[in-house]
């Protein structure tokens, strides 16, 4: 009966090891990211992920019918894309998050639109700002 036991105790305390050795903390922030939602204005920021691969999807209010978006990123391996659709499911913007300045959507239906992000083994920190067009 204490064999027993004992194994028990020892198989309990190697799931245990193997949950806490199978967190990596350093994508974490890919998880969590730091985002600020409101009607006509989005923003989005995470630091340090590394080899993270996770699509991340977003509603966002958009009362105008395109936007402005100011991507300022550095992606050091892998991939990051950021995908924005309309309130119409079209697509009105794709760029390589690697790629900094400010774009312009394409004109879209205003509404709720959709903001993709999508990690491809990427090593990253990410920022961006989504603004309805004035």
């Amino acid at each position: 009966m204490h064999a027993t036991k004992a194994v028990r105790c020892l198989f309990a305390m190697s799931v245990c090891a193997a949950l806490v050795a199978g967190c990596d903390s350093s994508t974490s922030p890919g998880v969590n990211p730091e985002i600020a939602n409101a009607p006509d204005t989005f923003q989005y920021q995470v630091t340090d992920i590394r080899n993270y691969s996770h699509v991340n999807e977003y509603t966002w209010q958009n009362t105008g019918t395109a936007a402005n978006v100011n991507q300022s990123t550095a992606v050091t391996g892998g991939s990051a894309t950021l995908v924005i659709l309309d309130a119409d499911g079209v697509q009105v913007y794709s760029k390589s998050l690697a790629e900094n300045g400010t774009f312009v959507t394409t004109a879209g239906t205003a509404g709720a639109w959709i903001i993709r992000v999508t990690y491809a083994s990427a090593s990253a920190t990410v920022n961006f700002r989504v603004q309805k067009t004035t």
